[in-house]
């Protein structure tokens, strides 16, 4: 796992870093799992732009990524593969029947591995297995939060969560955010840490990389008039004329607590991500 640098032969390309793409093995996607992907442009269904900045980009096609791994069963790595829609890398398996499907690749995953999804599997990376089988301590992703729904945590690039207790019928996992989380024993989780590593390494280096992921630019509230932010307006170079920067609908940009204090699920968060 390396990042590839580049000669400053502009001034973009003297901080623009890159994916190595080392790991890669498969080049081209499984065209049987592959789906078209609609952009919406950060616009609902009237037209109108409820997601700022949306737009552009190159055109993707989504993979089809199997986050349940209900069938208890063994299959074989075909290859390690790239996918514009997330982080992480997949990596294509095909079971003893011969059908294939796309799981996120962890560390360690390569071609000719051999992964299994069941209460027997082992404790390796890549294996599925029901929390309530997986030792204390141990390092997992792709964490269901309702039994047969799918996996719904831990799924980006280089992110893991660590098994920290087993009681009364639930477990204990702390989340990367460090937020210690009650889950089910029943549902499932993958063994190891997703892949792709150096992700949070790359630098982007020039505009123009933003435009391919349908960044659009962002515009300062403070450059803006009094009518278009609560920023904008004053003489020159003004400061926000606020106790604090707020978006443009007046709500507090940094801090504001945005999760409902009466959620159902608050009840199963025993320690919050930014606890002292």
């Amino acid at each position: 796992m390396a990042v590839k640098q580049y000669k400053p032969t502009t001034p973009s390309r003297r901080n623009m870093t890159s994916p190595s793409f080392a790991e890669i093995t498969k080049f081209s996607p499984e065209k049987s799992l592959i789906v078209t992907k609609k952009k919406n442009a950060g616009r609902n269904s009237y037209g109108k732009i409820t997601v700022r900045h949306h737009g552009g980009g190159n055109k993707q096609k989504y993979r089809l990524i199997d986050f349940k791994r209900n069938a208890d069963e063994s299959a074989k790595v075909l290859g390690i593969e790239y996918d514009p829609n997330r982080t992480s890398y997949i990596a294509l398996i095909e079971n003893e029947a011969g059908k294939k499907s796309y799981i996120i690749a962890p560390v360690g995953l390569t071609d000719g591995d051999i992964v299994t999804a069941g209460a027997d599997a082992d404790i390796k990376p890549g294996n599925v297995l029901p929390i309530s089988q997986i030792p204390v301590g141990t390092i997992i992703h792709n964490i269901e939060l309702y039994p047969g729904k799918g996996a719904q945590l831990v799924r980006s690039a280089g992110a893991f969560a660590q098994l920290m207790a087993k009681e009364n019928g639930v477990a204990q996992v702390r989340l990367p955010s460090g937020e210690v989380r009650i889950i089910r024993l029943d549902c499932k989780a993958t063994i190891g840490q997703v892949g792709n590593l150096e992700h949070e390494t790359i630098k982007l280096g020039k505009a123009g990389k933003t435009r391919h992921l349908g960044i659009r630019p962002t515009v300062r509230g403070s450059v803006m008039n009094p009518c278009d932010h609560p920023h904008g307006g004053g003489e020159g170079k003004s400061p926000v004329g606020r106790p604090g920067p707020v978006t443009p609908w007046g709500k507090p940009a940094l801090g504001y607590k945005t999760r409902n204090k009466k959620a159902r699920t608050n009840k199963f968060i025993i320690k919050r991500r930014n606890a002292k």
